[in-house]
């Protein structure tokens, strides 16, 4: 792996939103659980402590954050297409993967989750 890449991981955002065919799923909001894995060249942050050279996990968060509580989602795919966009949007991110877990969502199991991935061009 090269040494000049960092990676940034959020673990477990925890929100709520609509997600879901079920008429009760399309009425009530559910909890959803996101984890990202952002790869990106942080050869500048590592020589510098100045946060212009960092790619800014809040900023990625917040805008996460605003789509996860703005909008409705009747597939999980799409939902965690949309998530993934931005985690990848800034031009540094080399790879990112988002994965989306809906707790509780079948009967005797913990959660399903969905997970997708990024890779930029070479």
């Amino acid at each position: 792996m090269d040494p000049s890449i960092a990676i940034i991981r959020v673990k477990n955002l925890r929100l709520r939103t609509y997600i879901g065919i079920k008429e009760d799923e399309i009425n009530n909001k559910q909890d959803v659980i996101i984890n990202l894995v952002i790869h990106y060249c942080a050869e500048s942050a590592r020589n510098s402590d100045n946060m212009d050279d960092a790619l800014n996990y809040r900023t990625i968060t917040k805008k996460i954050i605003h789509l996860v509580e703005n909008n409705r989602f009747s597939l999980l795919e799409h939902f965690t297409n949309e998530v993934l966009v931005i985690a990848s949007e800034h031009p540094w991110v080399k790879f990112a993967s988002a994965e989306i877990d809906k707790p509780h969502a079948l009967r005797f199991a913990d959660s399903v989750s969905l997970q997708l991935c990024y890779q930029k061009p070479e």
